[in-house]
């Protein structure tokens, strides 16, 4: 049974992976912190969480809120910094058969080409994975997502500094998300990935105030679900880049929604804090699927549903 997929079909490398599930940049560290927790050469691919040129403490606490159907977070691209993962964490993954990508996040188009002139030719870095939609930083952030000229720019700035495949993350907090799609993908984005964590507030009735101090994070979990997978659909109709499911995705049921929808991978994200092998639950879901369908390989459920 072929579960495998390309993310980089214009490439000439490409991004070949095993399986289509992939982690989420934020919600599975390095990768380091799960080794021991989960099988992690099983999974398609691992996304590191967000990093910048310089390592950064990340937001003041409280930063997370448990919803009804969810988590709202903040962190604040809390990370080591480029250099240390580079030096530390990237020999690392160059012995591991998974291929790891890095989520870069900068606040001017310049720190993201520095960003990826420093993963250029490092071993064990598979891709870069382009970060113009958080939610919880004041510069740089959802302010390049929601713009398709500067989303644009900042693609053309990671693309001239670096070979390696480049996947672009959307905001889903703007008005036409198919119009910053196009540019992404005009500018040399590889694949995209849609989306982001939804805007959302949480208050505390005794303080009354946020709970979270910066008022506004980011929401993820199955709440989001039905709408990141509208999004992932929208964007699969407008781009000829493969799309990368992310919202929601908790079961090979939710996986499966994504890829009839037109994606070709998905990315596992919120799931994995409340079951650490949620990723791997999925793929095995995804096994006895195409078996149940009869089905030899993963493509001949990619996009069905949009026939």
């Amino acid at each position: 049974m072929d579960l495998s997929v390309e993310l980089a079909p214009k490439r000439k490398t490409g991004l070949r992976l095993e399986n289509p599930v992939m982690t989420a940049s934020g919600t599975f560290g390095y990768g380091t912190e799960y080794a021991s927790l989960v099988d992690i050469q099983r999974l398609g691919a691992i996304v590191s969480k967000g990093v910048t040129l310089r390592p950064r403490k990340g937001n003041p606490q409280p930063r997370i809120v448990e919803t009804p159907a969810g988590m709202l977070n903040s962190i604040g691209l809390q990370n080591i910094g480029i250099r240390a993962v580079v030096r530390e964490k990237a020999p690392l993954w160059a012995e591991w058969s998974v291929p790891v990508i890095v989520n870069i996040a900068g606040d001017t188009y310049d720190e993201f080409r520095r960003l990826a002139a420093a993963l250029e030719g490092v071993p064990g870095v598979a891709g870069v994975e382009v970060n113009i939609s958080c939610p919880n930083v004041d510069q740089g952030g959802m302010v390049f997502g929601c713009d398709p000229g500067m989303a644009a720019q900042v693609t053309r700035c990671v693309r001239q500094e670096t070979s390696l495949p480049v996947i672009v993350k959307l905001t889903p907090n703007v008005g036409d998300i198919r119009a910053v799609a196009q540019a992404v993908e005009e500018a040399g984005a590889d694949a995209l990935t849609v989306a982001n964590t939804f805007l959302g507030m949480a208050y505390d009735l005794r303080r009354r105030r946020p709970v979270i101090p910066r008022g506004a994070a980011g929401l993820s979990g199955p709440a989001i679900k039905p709408l990141a997978l509208y999004l992932a659909h929208q964007v699969a109709q407008a781009v000829t880049a493969p799309v990368i499911g992310c919202g929601g995705i908790a079961s090979a049921r939710d996986a499966l929604e994504f890829l009839m929808a037109g994606a070709t991978a998905v990315q596992v994200g919120t799931a994995t804090f409340v079951d650490p092998q949620a990723s791997i639950r999925i793929i095995e879901g995804l096994e006895r699927y195409l078996e149940q369908q009869g089905c030899d390989t993963l493509r001949e459920a990619v996009g069905v549903g949009n026939s």
